[in-house]
């Protein structure tokens, strides 16, 4: 048998609606005025009272429980977002796509690094979600972090994203504490010729993209290049003045996908890529040791990855897949010191300690004053490389329609190596095995049971995250959904055993040169030593989740209209919150909180035109709980423990969401428009995307021209006051051409 890919994965008070919410929501409904003009095609693709392309079975879901399951079967809320809405609605990057996701917000922290969180439950590293491409996991490991700016997937490459929206450790461990993050790529064999596109639009957005493939009676392969230039936001603030700001990017990336078909039961994938260019950093945001020059990140990282496929029947398949990454972050930059800060790093003085005076109230950092010695000059660096080295076995048994089992054991090393933030190099391991059973004992009522038993070296100790639910069949396409999970999250490496500090070389004058080799670490950096918890062993994060949800399809003469509502209540404890800079570490699980609300995710869809919702209500309560802060005055530090609350929280909204809507016009044109809303950040994040494309067709090509209209409704900046744009109207015109 030819073998099949089976795996590629209380409401609150309704709101008023602002005038800016409702001018979005007018943008968006020019496009549904335009739909009647759908409903007076043809009658032949309504022959049997359905449009075709509606008349399947429920759309099913692969990332959730690791198991192909149509939504009323799968044990949660998971989104789906396809490759082609993504391109209509001309999303110029990856990260983006994610607004589309209810109850998750985008925005961007230090020099325009970009940062998706569900929930919130975020500082600068994004370490609560599992991000897998294909199957491999893509985030950094050892500093537990995501860098979207560089991953090497191009927006045509995608066939699909799934988004399993609540805790899904049960079927991919400690790092999927609040959902897994699923791309899957266009198959080789359906990407064969050659494709190119070039997007230019403002503050130097540059994106070229070219693809050349061939299919095969047995082998089918595709190779991409993708080149990514931006300058990033357009100017910080500075002492209360404008500043220009070094926070763009220039990514090339090179990626190789292929499938070679062994015999009728077997075949193999092979992947592989690799990545280089630079992330821009701004001195005023990076860096540390008061850099005299932007410390630009050079990026060098590559992937590989195989899996065999094998199907012993058309009830039973496995496959065994391998994957080594490797991230590779060269940051050297020069700084300079007065001789105040030469003479501290001689005699133990910590360098960023304030000295407070007479008044109590005004502060200087004297180790960063000058006596009237000369300026002392060093490199720094904050080099550093990861390699990740994964296996994974997974076997899929059909015992019957109404009996299916998936299960499956993983291995993963990770190696760092860094000067700078490990003071040498070290190996974690992670070993998990995995299960999911669903199983249907009454026509109108499907059960999951799952979990995941993992040991991680990062605590020396093992953890399992369980998952049950219970989903009722209302009809065919109509299901509620009872869900209770649990998932815990490890300290990464960074967290649970740093050795922070710079190494002083090339320091001159000669009269400082006693300093060359020194290393500054934190102990010597610190603002107050004795609130560091460099040694404090970390446990486990913790978060029990209970998701009420429903799932429904409502089929029309000449239209799908879908619906899916989530209601959940979490609770998350022994977080890890604070702050971890060279001169202030001070990390710990120390926060609890409780969160509960609904999501709503809504499309209707007639031919040529697709209307989509997305809303989002976060309703949280956070609070210290770690051991008393004591602070000087003998006291309970209120302050420090409720900033510590706040960090971890400060991305959570209470409400998001998303319009968009795609028409399908004569003559080959489309019209697209999407409206974003994020609030209580500092203040609102409005968008609305206007996208006009026109196709054409050739007897052995297609091309298309596009032209987007990115409008920001907010003038102020959302997150941080550095966020600026200039000119809140950006435009984006696309060329591309297939053949």
């Amino acid at each position: 048998m030819p073998i099949t890919n089976y795996l590629a994965a209380t409401l609150p008070r309704k709101p008023a609606l602002s005038a800016r919410f409702k001018l979005g929501l007018l943008a968006v409904s020019i496009t549904a005025a335009v739909a009647p003009q759908a409903l007076a095609q043809s009658e032949q693709e309504f022959s049997n009272g359905f449009y075709a392309g509606f008349n399947e079975d429920i759309p099913e879901v692969l990332t959730t429980t690791r198991l192909r399951q149509p939504k009323t079967r799968v044990p949660g809320s998971t989104t789906v977002i396809d490759g082609d809405l993504i391109r209509n609605l001309g999303i110029v990057n990856l990260y983006e796509v994610f607004r589309l996701v209810p109850g998750m917000v985008v925005n961007f922290v230090g020099s325009h690094t970009p940062v998706t969180t569900y929930h919130g439950t975020v500082h600068y590293e994004q370490r609560r979600m599992q991000v897998l491409v294909d199957g491999r996991t893509a985030h950094r490991a050892t500093l537990s972090d995501m860098d979207w700016k560089t991953m090497p997937v191009p927006l045509e490459m995608i066939e699909r994203i799934e988004v399993a929206r609540g805790p899904n450790s049960a079927a991919y461990g400690i790092n999927a504490f609040l959902g897994t993050i699923n791309i899957i790529t266009r198959d080789p064999a359906d990407t064969g010729g050659a494709e190119f596109k070039v997007t230019r639009g403002s503050r130097g957005h540059l994106r070229t993209f070219g693809s050349v493939g061939h299919t095969g009676s047995d082998y089918d392969w595709r190779l991409t290049y993708e080149k990514r230039k931006f300058d990033g936001f357009d100017y910080q603030i500075e002492e209360g003045e404008k500043e220009p700001f070094d926070d763009g990017h220039d990514i090339n990336s090179f990626t190789y996908d292929s499938r070679l078909q062994l015999n009728s039961q077997a075949n193999l994938e092979l992947r592989g890529g690799v990545v280089d260019g630079t992330n821009y950093q701004d001195r005023f945001k990076s860096g540390d040791l008061e850099p005299l020059e932007n410390p630009d990140i050079e990026v060098r990282d590559f992937y590989l990855q195989t899996r065999f496929n094998y199907a012993t029947s058309d009830r039973h398949f496995f496959h065994i897949q391998a994957a080594v990454e490797n991230f590779d972050r060269r940051q050297a930059y020069a700084v300079s010191f007065p001789d105040n800060t030469a003479q501290c790093l001689r005699d133990g003085t910590p360098l960023y300690q304030y000295t407070y005076f007479d008044n109590g109230d005004d502060r200087e950092r004297l180790c960063f004053t000058s006596s009237g010695g000369e300026m002392a000059f060093a490199t720094v660096n904050a080099n550093s490389e990861d390699t990740r080295l994964e296996f994974e076995f997974q076997d899929t048994l059909l015992f019957s329609d109404n009996l299916k089992l998936v299960s499956g054991a993983g291995f993963r090393k990770d190696t760092y190596r860094s000067e700078t933030y490990f003071n040498g190099r070290g190996n974690s391991y992670q070993s998990r095995y995995f299960g999911n059973l669903e199983y249907t004992p009454i026509s109108f009522m499907t059960l999951n049971a799952g979990g995941n038993w993992e040991h991680t070296s990062t605590t020396d100790e093992g953890y399992f995250s369980p998952r049950v639910a219970a989903n009722f069949t209302l009809s065919n396409r109509h299901a509620l959904r009872l869900v209770y999970s649990e998932a815990v999250r490890t300290p990464d490496e960074f967290e649970q055993n740093p050795d922070w500090g710079y190494t002083l070389s090339n320091v001159r004058p000669a009269i400082y040169s006693d300093l060359e080799g020194f290393r500054v670490d934190t102990y010597a950096a610190a603002e107050d030593v004795d609130v560091l918890t460099l040694d404090k062993d970390l446990q486990e994060e913790r978060i029990t989740s209970r998701e009420i949800s429903y799932f429904g399809q409502f089929p029309m003469d000449s239209a799908l209209f879908s619906l899916e509502v989530r209601g959940f209540k979490d609770e998350l404890r022994d977080m890890i919150s604070g702050v971890l800079q060279l001169k202030e570490w001070t990390i710990d699980n120390n926060v609890a909180v409780d969160q509960k609300g609904f999501e709503v995710e809504a499309s209707l869809d007639f031919p040529g035109t697709t209307l989509r919702a997305s809303y989002g209500y976060l309703d949280q309560d956070t609070w210290y709980s770690g051991t008393p802060i004591i602070g000087a005055d003998g006291n309970v530090d209120t302050d420090t423990q409720d900033k510590a609350a706040a960090l971890l929280t400060r991305m959570s909204v209470r409400h998001s969401g998303s319009l968009a809507a795609i028409q399908d016009l004569p003559l080959g044109f489309r019209f697209a428009s999407a409206f974003y809303w994020a609030d209580e950040f500092n203040t609102q994040f409005e968008r609305i995307d206007t996208r006009v494309s026109k196709s054409f067709f050739g007897p052995r090509y297609s091309a298309e021209l596009a032209f987007t209209v990115q409008h920001y409704l907010n003038r102020d900046p959302e997150l941080s006051s550095d966020n600026n744009i200039e000119d809140h109207n950006q435009f984006f015109v696309e060329a591309g051409l297939r053949f």
